[in-house]
């Protein structure tokens, strides 16, 4: 999306009860990679307590915007709600190994960048997926 000039992006958690260190890296991820000389942005919605605590543990309140209680965009909101609960149910996707480790091991890497006290946080998850893509390439 961000290819495409997507400028604004707005996640809505209302059906996420918890959040793991991929998505959350995921959501590090496309914050960082968006184009500073552009006005940009990147909205957190309905975080439940246990999902702001992660959020805030983190760091991650410093690159996104929250809004706890899901009172910004109601009417786009309730127009995707109604698109994915009618029409289009997410399939999910089986990736291969190595670009599910790619993934997963860039998503915690910008966690580790985001704030200086994830680095101790997720150093065995990132050391380990570095030795398990180097024993696939060896295989």
């Amino acid at each position: 999306m961000i290819k495409r000039g997507a400028k604004k992006f707005v996640v809505d958690l209302e059906n996420c009860p918890v959040m793991d260190s991929t998505f959350m890296g995921t959501l590090v991820g496309i914050v960082r990679n968006q184009d500073p000389a552009v006005e940009s942005s990147f909205e957190i919605l309905n975080a439940n307590p246990r999902n702001l605590q992660l959020i805030q543990n983190l760091g991650l309140d410093q690159l996104l915007s929250l809004d706890a209680d899901g009172s910004q965009w109601p009417d786009i909101r309730h127009q995707v709600a109604a698109l994915i609960d009618n029409e289009n149910r997410l399939e999910h996707i089986d990736l291969e190994k190595q670009i599910n480790n790619e993934h997963v091991l860039e998503a915690h890497q910008h966690l580790s960048k985001a704030n200086k006290e994830n680095a101790p946080r997720f150093h065995d998850v990132i050391e380990f997926l570095k030795k398990e893509m180097q024993s696939d390439h060896s295989a």
